[in-house]
């Protein structure tokens, strides 16, 4: 367990480092990479050295934002750093990160109430997005909001609030939100980029929809893509909201093979508390959104959450 920490400590840390890594979890959405990538802008700009390491394959639909090129793999990774900085994430979904970051001090920033409190320095703040703690953290470091900062911080809070319609949107984030547009942000453009779809992924909508599953009464609705299926399919960013739209549906899940016997898990809900859920099987999140990842088969791990989920609603 480590060090409660707040505002003033998180950027007290970031002052203080001279070289970090920075990273996020697997499955990378908006939020995490857009958290990551203002922060790595901001501590260069500071004449810091910072890297962006995420161990995983990052959505194509983020392609547009200023040091997405950059960065890198684990394997990938060959320097030095004194800090180790996890953003939108807790320690247990790091994955290879964790590896090459071995022996640093570790600074937590998380807007997820799962999270597992394991690093050295943890800022934990119930905020819309992680995008909005980094511009309060730079804000408070009086950080000069260039357009390579504002745009993926802007990006993150966008993404991570349905473009400002879901529950979790705050005064605040709308106030981050304006001060990133001041900044020289223009929404339509991240709309436009981020709701692109190749035909790729387009038909591989179409193949997930063929999965679906509608159970316990309507209240559930699924999407659950083996193996095979993911060979074929380029990314799975938005597939859950094709059936978390659907009438009379509180939680929709999708399952996903990252390999024959890995299966990632995420949920949506409109009522439930799908955070404890994930929390059977060592994942986490939001009241409204979690995940987590089962290392079994698809069948197994279908069963297992499909049975969890109609155990929560019952409760």
């Amino acid at each position: 367990m480590g060090k409660k920490i707040g505002l003033n400590e998180a950027a007290e840390c970031l002052r203080k480092a001279k070289s970090v890594i920075i990273t996020a979890h697997v499955s990378p959405d908006g939020d995490a990479i857009g958290s990551t990538l203002a922060l790595c802008a901001y501590m260069r700009a500071a004449g810091k050295k910072a890297d962006v390491v995420i161990d995983d394959k990052l959505p194509k639909n983020m392609a547009f934002l200023p040091g997405y090129d950059a960065i890198l793999r684990p394997a990938y990774y060959k320097g030095s750093a004194d800090l180790l900085v996890i953003i939108d994430t807790d320690t247990s979904r790091i994955e290879g990160v964790a590896e090459i970051a071995k022996g640093l001090p570790v600074l937590n920033i998380d807007h997820h109430i799962s999270n597992n409190e394991m690093a050295d320095y943890i800022f934990i703040e119930k905020r819309a997005a992680a995008c909005e703690m980094v511009y309060e953290i730079l804000t408070q470091l009086k950080a000069d909001i260039t357009l390579d900062i504002a745009l993926p911080l802007y990006t993150g809070l966008a993404t991570d609030t349905g473009f400002f319609k879901f529950s979790n949107t705050r005064s605040s984030t709308m106030r981050a939100a304006a001060a990133l547009i001041d900044a020289g942000v223009q929404p339509n453009v991240v709309s436009e980029a981020t709701e692109a779809k190749s035909e790729a992924i387009v038909r591989g909508q179409m193949a997930a929809l063929q999965t679906m599953e509608v159970i316990a009464g309507g209240r559930v609705a699924g999407l659950f893509l083996g193996w095979e299926l993911m060979q074929n399919i380029e990314s799975t960013d938005g597939f859950i909201d094709m059936v978390r739209v659907i009438e009379g549906v509180d939680v929709a899940v999708l399952i996903k093979c990252v390999d024959e016997n890995v299966c990632r898990v995420s949920m949506r809900s409109k009522g439930l508390d799908v955070s404890k859920v994930a929390g059977e099987f060592g994942g986490g999140g939001h009241i409204r959104a979690a995940g987590c990842t089962l290392k079994m088969a698809l069948p197994e791990a279908k069963k297992e959450i499909l049975e969890a989920i109609e155990r929560a609603l019952e409760a």
